[in-house]
């Protein structure tokens, strides 16, 4: 039987009170590239399910977790030798979040809790000076919105990683790893309600630091271009001719 030409490499779950009406990470996803659970193939790696073997022909994308990759977490140092793996062969990988953290650790990077604290909410994205040169960035819109929520970041890029976007809290929003490799630290994959509901999960410790839960809620909306950012790289890793 042929394997889903697409792999959920699945780092986490959401809290209850964010999974019970929304669906798991799975979920968001396949909504969010326009597919169906049958199209794709999910490893639990966070439960100790182990990663097929790396394949070119394939495209795996990399989820967000509520874990920190600073923990170094046995599954999710094999998740990393995993993407080191997966990049020797030019196999497409496409990190959020976490997935974002755990490929520029993996490739040398470092990853840390970001000086400034959270960021958290809606918020612009600007492609940098690069990604004009970017074969996949080149055509898009400078300026996008993006749901965010995270507490650590990529603190220093790996080896020959380049930054494609930045926010005005973080540098490294966007990062192309190789012709094959880029992860975001946004998240392509929320829907305002689903980004809503982490705000009011955490709406006092938010408010301890200064935050205003409402405002953020208030400022939420549809990121059609984040969105598309994942469903373009996808589609394309899936679609090239030589696969």
């Amino acid at each position: 039987m042929t394997s889903p030409s697409i792999l959920i490499v699945q780092v986490g779950t959401p809290p209850a009170e964010v999974r019970d009406p929304f669906g798991d990470l799975p979920d968001w996803f396949c909504r969010a590239l326009g597919c169906t659970a049958e199209a794709v193939e999910v490893v639990r790696v966070f439960e100790g399910e182990k990663l097929p073997s790396p394949d070119a022909s394939r495209v795996a994308v990399i989820t967000g977790s509520w874990a920190m990759v600073t923990d170094r977490l046995p599954w999710s140092e094999e998740a990393a030798q995993w993407v080191r793996d997966a990049m020797e062969i030019g196999m497409p990988l496409f990190g959020v979040c976490y997935g974002h953290q755990l490929m520029a650790h993996a490739l040398g990077g470092r990853v840390d809790y970001h000086p400034r604290g959270r960021e958290v909410g809606c918020k612009e994205i600007s492609l940098s000076p690069a990604a004009a040169e970017d074969s996949f960035l080149r055509n898009w819109p400078e300026v996008f919105k993006a749901h965010l929520t995270h507490e650590q970041s990529v603190i220093k890029l790996p080896p020959g990683a380049q930054v494609l976007a930045s926010s005005e809290h973080d540098p490294h929003q966007i990062v192309r790893y190789g012709p094959n490799a880029i992860s975001t630290q946004f998240h392509p994959e929320f829907t305002p309600q689903v980004s809503e509901a982490c705000i009011r999960r955490r709406a006092d410790v938010l408010r301890a630091e200064g935050a205003d839960p409402d405002v953020l809620v208030s400022e939420l909306e549809d990121t059609g271009e984040a969105r598309r950012l994942l469903k373009t790289f996808v589609e394309l890793a899936c679609c090239e001719p030589s696969r």
